[in-house]
């Protein structure tokens, strides 16, 4: 079943109607080729439901659906995933923010360390957040989330820090952390509900104070392994030890 994401004031609960406009009208209509009768999932990406609809009529500018039931959230992880990605080279935040998404994050936020060599002015991050944000809606839409995920804008490591203060649980992949037996223990320890923010460094890693700065605020130091990974490796291979711990 084809899914569609709306605004929450498109959606009409007590007159049972949903409307649609946008790019999805001409994806509809002259992609899909969709017919009045049949049915497709609506969602506001806020409240996690799903809205089954039926098409009324197809618009111009629009298409008209009736609303037939509404499904309550069953695929969004029980816990709120925090991804903070060290700013990376060339285009690999657009794939990180795609995989992300898929695997279940709740908030991307781009973190500029020390040692990122990509540096964004005003006018480059602007055009970059709207770039990674739609591709992250899409990416919602392809993977059937019931929220999209938010990419924020880019905080430097300080900022990440203190913005992941009060978050339940905060790993930092890093070489030099205890052994795989630590990693599992705290992985083993998450509970849903919980909110776990991850730490991913760019090319390079994190400097030495960054780590330090990191460990002096409870961020707990993980091993990802012998291996040293890529930055958009190692954020995937943390997300998906979250996604196997907590879903269910």
């Amino acid at each position: 079943m084809y899914q569609f994401f709306v605004s929450p004031d498109q959606i009409n609960i007590n007159d049972k109607s949903v409307v649609i406009t946008g790019s999805d009208v001409n994806h509809i209509k002259n992609v899909l080729r969709m017919r009045n009768g049949e049915e497709i999932a609506v969602k506001s990406g806020q409240d996690g439901r799903e809205y089954r609809c039926g098409i009324i009529s197809m618009e111009a500018d629009r298409i008209l659906c009736e609303l037939r039931f509404i499904k309550e959230d069953g695929v969004e992880l029980p816990s709120k995933v925090y991804l903070f990605q060290g700013l990376p080279k060339a285009d690999k935040m657009e794939l990180i923010v795609q995989k992300a998404v898929e695997l279940g994050v709740y908030q991307v936020i781009p973190v500029a360390a020390k040692r990122c060599v990509v540096k964004l002015d005003e006018r480059k991050e602007k055009g970059k957040l709207a770039r990674w944000q739609g591709i992250a809606e899409a990416a919602a839409k392809q993977s059937k989330r019931a929220v999209i995920p938010q990419i924020s804008p880019v905080m430097s490591f300080s900022q990440a820090v203190q913005y992941a203060a009060k978050m339940d649980v905060k790993l930092i992949p890093y070489e030099l952390a205890e052994g795989m037996d630590r990693t599992r223990e705290l992985i083993d320890r998450l509970e849903p509900g919980q909110s776990i923010a991850v730490f991913i460094g760019p090319e390079g890693g994190f400097e030495e104070a960054e780590i330090k700065q990191a460990l002096e605020q409870g961020i707990e130091p993980v091993t990802l392994g012998k291996r040293i990974l890529r930055t958009e490796t190692a954020g995937f291979t943390v997300l998906s030890w979250l996604l196997y711990r907590l879903e269910q």
